[in-house]
């Protein structure tokens, strides 16, 4: 059913990490039989359109933090122009920007973390469900995928789910679909893809981690300024700043005059003790920068 919903050929979707699932990483990852989706993140008008452009030819889609899209709407509009075949909407209620998705003739993917925000998704009538487990790198909740997905399936009404969390194999992808997803929505195997928008460094350091090398927190949406909503957190690698600040967070509030600034210079020097990077418990199975297309290629079963 998925692969005729979402006109793929390979169970296997782009999880739209912001800032790092550009065009040319959704472009190929479509290309390869699976469905690329771009990384809107917290929203930037000029990087959508090239991001848009660097895709051009493919049959591609984007995704939103709905949280963040609320406050500028028209972001949904400029990606609607360019005719996107999905929409994924993620950590907020999708219900005021599902019928211009549909209008549009885009597919509708929410992505949830639980029973509650499942049921708030099935109230927009999306075409496709995401169940994501908190083993996810990047924003997520706390219920596990294993536990939270059969959960999200008894109650999706038919309505096809994509399993999210800790994904990196054919064998996690074969166990998710035995659970009753119909695909896969991966995020950190394709981090480290040739083609994605993170630093080389980043996905070397990815490549050499582990699963318990990762921790959720909330001290990177901190010194970067970002609000997010209560009971939502980050899995990320540990490093010296959340090492640091883990655990101290209301002293790094307090901090943040100080701290920003040091921060952000370890960013533009590519300094990854000091500087994010988000990363699922799966990496123990990612040992090397691949082509997209050799991803898509070892997941799907």
């Amino acid at each position: 059913m998925i692969g005729k919903l979402l006109g793929i050929g390979k169970p296997v979707v782009l999880a739209p990490m912001g800032m790092v699932t550009g065009g040319a990483l959704a472009a190929a990852v479509s290309r390869a039989g699976g469905l690329g989706l771009i990384g809107a993140g917290y929203g930037d008008a000029d990087w959508i359109r090239r991001e848009f452009d660097l895709a051009r030819g493919a049959r591609v889609g984007i995704g939103f933090i709905t949280w963040s899209l609320a406050k500028q709407p028209q972001l949904l509009d400029l990606a609607l122009s360019y005719r996107p075949c999905a929409v994924m909407l993620s950590f907020g209620d999708p219900l005021p920007f599902a019928q211009k998705v549909r209008d549009a003739g885009a597919k509708l993917i929410c992505q949830v973390q639980d029973l509650r925000t499942a049921r708030q998704a099935l109230r927009a009538k999306p075409d496709v469900l995401v169940a994501q487990g908190t083993e996810a790198g990047g924003h997520g909740g706390t219920r596990s995928l294993f536990a939270l997905l059969p959960a999200i399936r008894d109650i999706s009404g038919g309505i096809p789910v994509l399993a999210a969390g800790g994904i990196s194999d054919r064998r996690g992808a074969q166990a998710a679909m035995a659970l009753g997803a119909e695909g896969v929505l991966l995020g950190t195997r394709f981090l480290a893809a040739e083609e994605s928008l993170v630093a080389r460094e980043a996905k070397q350091r990815v490549v050499e981690a582990n699963g318990d090398a990762t921790l959720r927190t909330t001290v990177f949406d901190i010194i970067r300024g970002y609000d997010w909503p209560d009971g939502i957190t980050a899995r990320a690698l540990r490093n010296a700043f959340s090492g640091k600040w883990h655990g101290n967070e209301d002293d790094l509030e307090d901090a943040l005059a100080t701290e920003k600034p040091t921060y952000e210079e370890a960013v533009r020097r590519r300094d990854f003790d000091t500087a994010l990077v988000f990363a699922g418990e799966g990496i123990d199975l990612i040992d090397a920068v691949l082509p997209a297309a050799e991803i898509v290629k070892r997941i799907a079963p």
